[in-house]
């Protein structure tokens, strides 16, 4: 049985994507299946998605970073439209909202169209980020679950949670369990941006659970209260 009635997934291009290449088919149909069946758990689910698999930043110190962050953004759409396909043949209905006017690919996100597609059922995919530069995706995910009165974030990584240094580079790294937002904020821990942390905090957001989404099925046992990873909350 669930623990949440609403989610605001936060999903990374990565999640998508083989070791070379920017899709991988196979991986892709195991993340629709693993969202169709959080909807099955009666979930209500909004993916914020991200585009790492397709564009990582600026070519060069020179590049307007404005014009690289819009790149990331439309980057966003296309993960969000190949969700959504695979999302389909999977048997679960899906919209795509974009924070950007695209209406021949996408709908323009607005809270309550979003609203009115998961309360009849449908994986909402948000894309686009928040529309603006200099916000990343962590931060476009805190502003979708304040709006959405979501009941938490699901941020999946490549670890098992948060720690309080940078595990890939230290050894000694601890995990953290449980973490309050503003904690969090004072230590100055990166899985997640300030803005993202201050947000939920300042929009009571309950909780952020962040772990590892290897393997995948790791958001479902998540979703039914199992006790991955950290939770960062109020």
């Amino acid at each position: 049985m669930a623990k949440y009635r609403r989610i605001v997934l936060k999903l990374s291009g990565e999640s998508l994507a083989a070791e070379r290449g920017a899709f991988d088919e196979a991986r892709i149909l195991e993340v629709a299946r693993n969202i169709a069946a959080l909807s099955q758990m009666g979930v209500e689910t909004a993916v914020v998605m991200g585009g790492g698999n397709i564009w990582r930043g600026r070519f060069s110190e020179q590049m307007d970073p404005v014009s690289a962050d819009q790149m990331g953004m439309l980057a966003t759409v296309i993960n969000a439209l190949a969700v959504q396909e695979a999302l389909r043949r999977v048997g679960q209905s899906a919209s795509v909202f974009t924070a950007q006017e695209m209406n021949r690919f996408a709908a323009l996100y607005t809270r309550d169209a979003a609203d009115a597609a998961l309360r009849a059922g449908e994986v909402a995919l948000l894309a686009g980020g928040t529309g603006n530069p200099f916000f990343t995706t962590d931060t476009g995910a805190a502003l979708r679950a304040a709006e959405l009165r979501a009941d938490a974030v699901f941020k999946g990584t490549t670890v098992d949670g948060v720690y309080d240094a940078d595990p890939h580079k230290n050894p000694d790294a601890r995990l953290i369990r449980e973490i309050s937002y503003r904690e969090a904020i004072e230590r100055g821990l990166k899985v997640m941006d300030i803005s993202a942390f201050t947000l939920c905090m300042e929009r009571h957001v309950p909780e952020i659970r962040v772990f590892s989404m290897n393997p995948l099925a790791n958001i479902l046992r998540v979703a039914e209260g199992e006790a991955l990873g950290t939770v960062v909350h109020e």
